[in-house]
């Protein structure tokens, strides 16, 4: 046996599919084996495996023990002279195992072998070659020096800026996502520490190969995708705490004094230090609009005070101070209000959601406004000011947000993908068949066909000027899809149809962790903005039940369980309208609580289970308010029971 596989995998059933075909071209040659290690994933990987790569030998663990334990499970079974432990979010190509035999075959002093690594775009990652983290190595890693000075050897020495990526080197740190080592090699240094529950092995593994005499090596001449810690949330802080705990256990096992001493304290700080960037960050990339949209609007009803006051009345100071700490803050909070329950954070793009949202709240101020004292009433016109001012500083800070997002000042909605696919007729007919399944909005310019064309794929791009491709894998190699990527650049985005596989993947985003396009059906009550309109429909309707008790009363036949599924609602225990029946079907479809009303109803009616599912995938994918208004109006005799 030339060459194990192991793939370790926890919850990214479709990038391991994609992995898998991928390494089922590249071992045509190769006298290998295949495992995979799952460490007890939630998203059907087992079944997956099992249904569509039988030939591949499934450890499926009922425990998550770590990446390292599972890797050393199936090393421990596997029987190649080689072992290679890859990512389950990688794509190798075809000849990419040969090569990397053939190299290790004339280098007998290589015990490991790492090699070229693109993300989604088609970006060269620079993990794919790097340095042992020394103190003054970790320092600059965790204190960003590496990232000011990319190509420094002193302070970029982590990642061997120096070194070009075009050339074959000994490099000291192999990343995990790709390890392709001698089995003699392991016999000597030993497998990989199982202290390192993730993050931090690779490293310990590749330093004791070092110090075992013999050498690790950066492999240009081979490349594989890697979209980046699927499985990881690196934005998180248990990916912080995890990755640096992992440093200080690496320094607490290999250095000593003074080095070990140095290298834990800058852990330490490293941690504490990032933990605050990463909720400061989290924070801000979540509230910045709202917080943005917020303080304009109260400093602007400060100006207007003062310059009304001293255009109507010639006093600056005419108003009350009372009205900077209670009525502002209080017209602030009802438009926040608004433009929050509009959707408009949601969807910053759309104005419409924003101008219902403030008109909405403003019509409410002045209602409110209308019934209070004379005490408590400053100023009308102040009020309707405020809203004009609330309205053009809000729209301002859409704006905004598009630049610094999208580099444009474009609030019209988001254009339909621009798409070109690159396959066959009928995998370019299979592509497009699975975007409309998913309700994905395309606008389809050009099918290129490699085999058929009469330009090049470059030319047919700077024809037709697309945003994104989309690759068929069945009749591409996956070393000329790649080619494509790096030559085409990350301007665009790219995607790929596995061979004989009902997902798209890809990933654009440089520098963090990838996106799964799963092609799955597009669910309107999955949206945030569904989710919290059905919300607050069912808390309006409940509480216009309540407070109308006559009324109720004469609507329901049992007005005792009509007001308890009133109060039930008012709770979050119940919703008005909800799914029919399966459970393994609404485990599919975005979580609802208990219904009043089913869509099953009326229940003397018998529906088949292919029936029902149909019913709660039309309802979560078609949802609207007006359309559990109209099942309540039509089957409202039945809400007393």
């Amino acid at each position: 046996m030339q060459l194990s596989v192991v793939i370790v995998n926890y919850n990214v059933r479709y990038f391991l599919e994609q992995a898998l075909r991928s390494v089922e071209r590249a071992i045509e040659d190769v006298e290998a084996e295949v495992f995979v290690v799952d460490n007890n994933s939630a998203d059907d990987s087992v079944a997956m495996v099992r249904q569509h790569f039988p030939w591949v030998r499934l450890i499926a663990r009922s425990d998550n023990p770590g990446f390292s334990v599972a890797n050393n499970q199936a090393i421990s079974q596997s029987g190649g002279e080689y072992i290679l432990l890859l990512n389950p979010d990688t794509v190798v190509c075809e000849d990419t195992f040969r090569i990397c035999l053939d190299f290790m075959d004339q280098q007998p002093k290589a015990g490991g072998l790492g090699v070229r690594m693109i993300d989604g775009s088609g970006r060269f990652l620079p993990e794919s070659k790097r340095g042992l983290p020394t103190p003054w190595v970790a320092f600059c890693k965790a204190f960003g020096l590496s990232r000011l000075f990319p190509n420094s050897k002193k302070y970029n020495h982590y990642h061997l800026g120096y070194l070009s990526e075009e050339e074959s080197n000994r490099v000291e740190v192999l990343s995990g996502a790709y390890m392709f080592m001698r089995r003699q090699t392991l016999e000597e240094v030993g497998l990989l520490d199982e202290r390192f529950f993730m993050y931090g092995e690779d490293i310990d593994l590749s330093y004791r190969i070092l110090l075992g005499g013999w050498e690790n090596w950066y492999l240009p001449t081979t490349s594989i995708i890697h979209y980046k810690g699927e499985s990881t949330k690196r934005g998180s802080l248990n990916y912080v705490r995890t990755f640096y705990q992992a440093m200080i256990l690496f320094a607490r096992k290999h250095f000593v004094g003074s080095a070990q001493r140095s290298l834990i304290l800058g852990m330490k700080v490293a941690i504490y230090l990032r933990a605050a960037l990463t909720l400061v960050g989290n924070f801000w990339g979540r509230w910045r609009l709202p917080l943005l949209d917020a303080s304009g609007v109260y400093l602007g009803l400060v100006l207007l005070k003062s310059v009304w006051a001293q255009y109507h009345f010639g006093d600056p100071n005419y108003y009350d101070q009372r009205i900077l700490w209670l009525h502002f803050p209080a017209y602030t909070a009802m438009w926040m209000s608004g433009i929050f329950l509009a959707g408009s954070y949601d969807r910053p793009k759309e104005t419409l959601r924003l101008f219902r949202g403030l008109g909405i709240s403003t019509l409410i101020l002045l209602a409110i406004y209308g019934l209070l004292p004379a005490l408590f009433r400053p100023s009308r016109a102040l009020l309707l000011l405020g809203a004009a001012w609330a309205g053009i500083w809000t729209l301002a800070m859409r704006f905004a947000w598009v630049l610094s997002n999208k580099g444009t000042l474009d609030l019209s909605p988001d254009r339909p993908a621009q798409l070109i696919i690159i396959g066959s007729d009928r995998e370019s007919e299979r592509t497009l068949s699975l975007l409309r399944k998913a309700g994905a909005k395309h606008n389809l310019l050009t099918r290129f066909d490699p085999s058929a064309a009469e330009l090049s794929l470059q030319e047919t791009v700077e024809l037709y000027r697309p945003n994104e491709l989309i690759f068929c894998s069945a009749d591409l190699s996956h070393q000329r899809i790649q080619e494509w990527m790096m030559a085409l650049g990350p301007q665009l985005r790219y995607r790929i149809l596995a061979d004989r596989a009902d997902t798209i993947i890809g990933s654009h985003h440089k520098g963090r962790r990838g996106v799964l396009y799963t092609i799955e059906p597009y669910l309107r009550l999955a949206e945030p903005v569904q989710r919290r309109s059905k919300r607050l429909f069912d808390l309006s309707l409940a509480a216009l039940i309540i407070l109308t008790c006559p009324f109720s009363i004469w609507i329901a036949n049992r007005p005792i369980p009509f007001f308890s599924h009133a109060v039930q609602v008012l709770l979050g225990r119940k919703t008005w309208v909800g799914y029919a029946g399966l459970p393994d079907d609404r485990d599919k479809l975005p979580p609802l609580p208990p219904a009043v009303i089913h869509l099953s109803v009326p229940a003397d009616q018998a529906l088949s289970d292919p029936i029902i599912q149909e019913l709660n995938q039309l309802y979560a994918r078609d949802y609207r308010v007006r359309t559990d208004w109209n099942l309540i109006w039509k089957h409202r005799k039945q809400l007393g029971g």
